[in-house]
């Protein structure tokens, strides 16, 4: 669960440091002070989409942390499985956005990227705010809401694998479908393309280097062999001067000579007889070079012909000898596989055949399932609603087929009828703003025990609503707060009395500049910040002993 917030320079809050406890943890406080400042810090955290503009003013960047604790065994492994490791069942993430809008991440203080970050989050905590509201409007949601209740992850998985074959098969298909015309052009262009490689008789993909090389000696034939000549003459020597190894020779004799008498200079003496040696080695060395070297004016003119060969085949097929010759079997194959496009067709549209029943099979297995839940879902649904009260809902999911997707052949859509008479609707037809926010509070709550997740963070949930309801909505996020850690942001005293750890976010002036400050409430002071969410800053005594009733009541039952 989450255990700690360290935010810095986000917005107004210039530091904060907020704890989080086991249950219900409230934050509340005057519009502008800052509390859906930090649902974003969160967002940021957890790897969601950042700017640059979330950074306070006049400072280089924003720094957000979130400790966790008592992580699940899945978000264990997930950490493991992207080369992170928790400790002792805990884990840091760190999120810092800069002015010029690049962003670090770090997990448990190693590097990380955003994308591992909310892979990871998505293991550890949900938010549930403006934009589900907004999702659970849009129909085409609400089959993956019914398939998380179902817990249908291995049956989709298994229907997407034969949906995956079933189009890979037509798409394969479609590839073969070409008309006569088109299909005759090609082979034509195909053949001229495999032939003009074939005849070029490319085997060797060093070809081209080699080549170039050859082609440098003969072209500096004349310099090699005058350079080779005058290095064998200084070597050997020649009528007119005496060779290198000649003088050497007489040193050699020199210095053994003087050696037999003078014992140092016989380390002397043996280094010079190795020298002597290795140019011995060298005149035999460029006296064979210069017996072998040997050319024929006209291979220059095999080889222009054919580099210009290459040259032209480069120009079409690839920038070398390794391309083109990939060009050309790529091009047999694809030969090869338009000739012989009838056999495989008709071998496709069987494997289409088989792969669609299978596809068409597991797809009616699955809406079977998905009915049967979703009738469980409505009762479940309508129960929460009755609690929340809207004792005369009546909630529905509708069910149409459709073509095979990759969910399926089912369209599901949620429908209600808020009051007694009327007919069921869609949600965004006839849903207002209090009753979309207990409508998704219970949706939330039916799917609570369908996963591990042990922070829950609902950002004003009770928006639209007052009153009884609301109070409804707090006992049941105190409900939902006995298996798991809740987090909400509200502004109705109603549901800030069931608070088990409440926040207060305030904000002050300080030399021109604005302050955000986070401060955990006693029972005295959380009284008295229900006295002044309910009758505005003057809080009198009996707004105080309104309060305190309401504080009272929600610890009862």
């Amino acid at each position: 669960m989450l255990r700690q917030l360290y935010v810095q320079n986000v917005a107004v809050i210039q530091k904060a440091v907020i704890e989080f406890k086991n249950g219900l943890n409230v934050f509340t406080g005057e519009t502008g002070a800052g509390k859906t400042i930090l649902i974003s810090a969160l967002d940021a955290v957890l790897g969601q989409r950042s700017s640059h503009e979330m950074i306070r003013s006049g400072e280089e960047k924003a720094t957000v942390s979130a400790l966790f604790e008592d992580i699940s065994p899945r978000a264990k492994a997930k950490l493991l499985e992207l080369g992170f490791e928790d400790e002792d069942g805990s884990v840091l993430i760190t999120r810092e956005i800069t002015k010029s809008g690049k962003s670090l991440c770090r997990i448990g203080g190693i590097p990380a990227t955003a994308s591992m970050l909310k892979e990871i989050s998505s293991l550890l905590i949900h938010i549930h705010g403006q934009r589900d509201q907004s999702r659970l409007l849009l129909s085409e949601n609400h089959i993956e809401l019914i398939d998380t209740f179902g817990e249908f992850e291995r049956e989709l998985v298994i229907y997407r694998k034969a949906y995956g074959n079933m189009r890979d098969a037509e798409s394969r298909i479609k590839a073969l479908d070409m008309d006569d015309a088109q299909k005759n052009q090609r082979i034509d262009m195909l053949s001229f393309q495999v032939k003009e490689i074939e005849n070029a008789g490319l085997s060797d993909v060093n070809e081209e280097d080699e080549l170039l090389a050859r082609k440098k000696i003969i072209r500096n034939s004349e310099k090699i062999l005058d350079g080779l000549s005058a290095g064998y003459a200084a070597l050997r020597g020649d009528g007119e001067i005496v060779g290198i190894e000649s003088l050497f020779g007489e040193l050699v004799s020199g210095v053994g000579a003087a050696a037999e008498y003078i014992d140092p200079l016989l380390k002397i003496s043996e280094r010079l007889n190795e020298i002597n040696y290795e140019l011995s080695d060298f005149s035999a060395e460029i006296r064979a070079y210069l017996d072998d070297f040997d050319f024929d004016p006209r291979e220059l003119d095999e080889i222009e012909s054919r580099l210009d060969v290459i040259y032209k085949l480069k120009r079409k097929y690839g920038s070398n000898v390794a391309e083109i010759i990939a060009f050309g079997e790529n091009a047999a194959a694809e030969l090869l596989e338009i000739e012989t496009s009838g056999e495989r067709k008709e071998k496709l549209i069987k494997e289409l055949e088989h792969a669609r029943e299978q596809a068409e099979k597991l797809s009616r297995e699955l809406s079977k399932k998905r009915l049967a839940v979703a009738k469980e879902f409505t009762v479940l649904i309508e129960a929460e609603l009755a609690f929340l009260d809207m004792p005369s809902v009546r909630f529905n999911v509708s069910h149409s087929k459709k073509e095979l997707s990759s969910d399926g052949i089912d369209e599901l859509a949620f429908t209600i009828a808020a009051n007694a008479g009327e007919p069921l609707k869609p949600l965004s037809k006839i849903a207002s703003g209090g009753e979309l926010s207990r409508i998704m509070l219970a949706v939330k709550n039916v799917l609570a025990d369908k996963d591990d997740i042990d922070t829950l963070i609902f950002d004003e949930v009770d928006t639209g609503v007052s009153g009884r309801a609301a109070q409804k909505i707090g006992r049941k996020l105190k409900q939902a707060s006995s298996e798991r850690q809740v987090i909400c942001v509200t502004h109705l005293a109603q549901v800030a009395a069931f608070a088990d750890y409440h926040i207060l976010i305030h904000k002050h002036e300080k030399d021109g500049k604005t302050y955000t400050k986070v401060s955990p409430l006693d029972t005295e002071k959380s009284i008295a910040e229900l006295a002044r969410i309910t009758g505005g800053e003057l809080i009198t005594e009996l707004s105080l002993q309104s309060a305190r009733e309401l504080w009272e009541h929600s610890r009862q039952g």
